[in-house]
């Protein structure tokens, strides 16, 4: 026999009433609209309006990701994947993407993640960023918590308008508008081949591989050391703890060279290292971290930057580089 519940949920359409009746004693009554139900583990229920499909993807015992799903019923939009033990989650749409493009937008993350944590950990309060281009890295190291000083540096006109619109509002953002190096001259850079300006002509690799490169102008330049310059970017600080991040497309072995002696005084260093010449003349990727383990750092963190499409070779990484003996006590 019918309960009293039961008998009005059945006459409840017949007065326009739309019922979605969950079961349990309970409904979702509306007056317009269709309204469906995505079951969202044992205890949970997702109500949709109109005929959209939903998908529900679990990634904790009480989380869950709604995104609109494919097909009917939807398919899961998401793959969860548990990050061992951290309490983290990868979420990815596998459908949309690519191993090499997950691999490298990964690493990206990655490594501004760890370079925060080190800054944090070695008590870091002056960044040199070196080949700033527009502020993409000061911009990541502000999002990432760092609040210290940063001093960056960029030679070309166009790319520097931009980075010091970037950094105009920011008082403990500091630029400059040349470039370090080893010897202090005018020089002449490639420019026009986006965020890869180069002291250094492209290599026959590096033109096979990127169609930019064909289209070379050049900007003339200042190049300063980069000892020259550190007395002024710390000024002010009781207890200076810089941090070197160069990425200057070929030319950081030059810049690293420029500091001479006062190399000693970086607690750690960052530089794109490249097993696959892009620039002529410029260091293979030994060469580049013997160099740099030979004045005291030590790597603690390698990611990729770019990879070939068709052998899934690294062509550039970045390397993350501390002195061990330079962890505050």
């Amino acid at each position: 026999m019918q309960t009293l519940y039961r008998r009005l949920l059945s006459v409840l359409p017949r007065l326009g009433v739309q019922v979605l009746d969950l079961g349990s004693g309970t409904a979702v009554l509306s007056r317009r609209g269709k309204r469906n139900r995505v079951p969202v583990g044992r205890e949970a229920d997702l109500v949709t309006r109109g005929s959209s499909r939903f998908a529900v993807t679990r990634v904790r015992p009480d989380t869950w990701v709604v995104a609109r799903g494919r097909g009917d019923p939807p398919s899961d939009a998401w793959t969860n994947v548990r990050l061992g033990d951290t309490g983290a989650h990868l979420l990815f749409d596998a459908k949309a993407s690519d191993e090499r493009s997950l691999q490298l937008a990964a690493a990206t993350y990655l490594c501004g993640h760890h370079v925060a944590g080190l800054l944090e950990k070695y008590e870091v309060n002056c960044v040199f960023d070196v080949g700033a281009n527009a502020g993409q890295y000061g911009r990541r190291l502000r999002g990432l918590g760092y609040t210290g000083r940063i001093v960056s540096f960029e030679p070309t006109e166009e790319a520097f308008a931009k980075l010091e619109k970037a950094a105009e509002d920011d008082p403990e953002w500091w630029v400059f508008p040349f470039a370090l190096g080893r010897e202090e001259a005018t020089r002449s850079m490639h420019v026009g081949w986006a965020t890869m300006n180069s002291l250094l002509p492209a290599s026959d690799y590096g033109k096979d591989r990127y169609r930019r490169f064909a289209k070379d102008r050049t900007e003339e330049i200042e190049v300063r050391r980069l000892d020259s310059v550190m007395d002024k970017a710390l000024a002010g600080l009781a207890d200076p703890r810089p941090y070197l991040k160069m990425d200057t497309q070929g030319y950081d072995l030059e810049v690293f060279a420029g500091a001479g002696e006062r190399i000693e005084e970086f607690v750690g260093m960052q530089s794109e290292v490249a097993p696959l010449r892009l620039y002529e003349g410029s260091p293979g990727m030994s060469e580049a971290i013997a160099a740099y383990e030979k004045s005291g750092f030590g790597i603690t963190g390698m990611y990729p930057v770019t990879r070939e499409d068709t052998t899934g070779r690294v062509v550039e990484f970045d390397c993350v580089m501390m002195r061990a003996d330079a962890v505050p006590r």
